[in-house]
């Protein structure tokens, strides 16, 4: 794909040769990323950063990618504190704006409404998360982190089993994620989840549409010995009420003994983060914090890395990064 001037709104957007694009772009920005060296490539672009449902991760993910190109950001977070709030339209937001920014990053409550959003911008606009639908960012940071994983025990996607766990009717990151997968050839899918929040049907044709290989299972034991585990939180904001939600909460929990028990030796623990670490969740035990194969936090790192890079290739900067490099004075120990 052409990314300059480009949404990035749909992981359909992409094959396989622009996905090692955007890596390669990736892994160019590590020396930025854990300020070996600070570029000013973006110096005076403007960032909207707009956050209509809550986030942490992914919020400060793309304003810190944006900052590290030597770009300024300017956010807005919660429905109410936006004129949306006063019946403005997405399209008439999106025209207003983007008069103010360079980019815009934006998450949304509602499936397809970032891409009603970018209608009517002006600028490149990068989905953030629209309801239940996807996820296009997180998908691609989980690919990347996946393929460092395995690469380290001279694996490749190609080939690998996945078993996803928990919340896959609600859970954005693994609809995404799963349709990047697709692009690939004989991975065996575990969808391990209760029968009410099992993977939709579609996404499920997409994989097996593909050649793919899927067991759908309610039961964690047996069904986890696999190259990646991948974890998700029970999505209570997206249930009727609090009370249903909390039917599921706690079902699926890993600790360091289950990992030992079902688990390879070598099998990389993986989740979109945040994890609920409340005791009646508690999905991915404290205990597994020193497992080396936990790989949640390096998961979150990558973020920064793949939406530098995302940036970089919507502004058509990638390949002047290290032209405007410059040495960092402070003292860092990133990476």
């Amino acid at each position: 794909m052409s990314f300059k001037g480009e949404h990035i709104l749909s992981v359909k957007q992409f094959d396989r040769d622009s996905i090692q694009h955007i890596f390669q772009i990736a892994q160019s920005m590590e020396p930025y990323a854990y300020r070996k060296k600070r570029t000013t490539v973006l110096d005076g672009a403007i960032l909207g950063n707009l956050f209509f449902e809550p986030s942490t991760r992914t919020r400060v993910s793309f304003g810190c990618a944006f900052n590290l190109l030597g770009g300024e950001v300017r956010e807005t977070t919660g429905m109410q504190s936006s004129a949306l709030s006063k019946g403005e339209s997405l399209f008439d937001t999106a025209r207003v704006i983007s008069s103010y920014s360079d980019v815009i990053a934006m998450r949304h409550p509602q499936a397809g409404s970032v891409a009603e959003f970018a209608e009517g911008s002006r600028v490149p606009v990068l989905n953030g998360g629209d309801g239940a639908n996807e996820h296009p960012t997180q998908a691609l940071l989980d690919l990347f982190t996946i393929e460092r994983e395995l690469a380290a025990s001279a694996q490749k996607i190609d080939g690998m089993h996945i078993a996803m766990i928990g919340d896959l009717k609600f859970g954005r990151t693994v609809h995404s994620l799963s349709k990047l997968l697709a692009l690939y050839k004989n991975i065996k899918f575990t969808l391990i989840a209760p029968n009410e929040l099992a993977m939709p049907d579609d996404i499920i044709a997409t994989i097996e549409n593909a050649g793919h290989q899927v067991t759908i299972t309610d039961q964690l034991a047996g069904n986890i010995n696999a190259d990646i585990v991948y974890q998700t939180r029970i999505q209570e904001e997206r249930f009727p009420s609090q009370e249903e939600a909390n039917k599921y909460r706690g079902k699926f929990r890993l600790n360091q003994q289950i990992y030992t028990q079902h688990c390879k030796s070598n099998t990389v623990i993986m989740h979109p983060l945040p994890r609920d670490s409340r005791l009646e969740a508690n999905e991915l035990d404290n205990d597994l914090n020193l497992n080396p194969n936990l790989a949640i936090f390096r998961q979150a790192d990558n973020g920064v890395l793949v939406r530098m890079a995302l940036f970089a290739l919507t502004l058509g900067v990638e390949n002047l990064v290290s032209k405007y490099e410059r040495d960092v004075p402070w003292y860092s120990n990133k990476g």
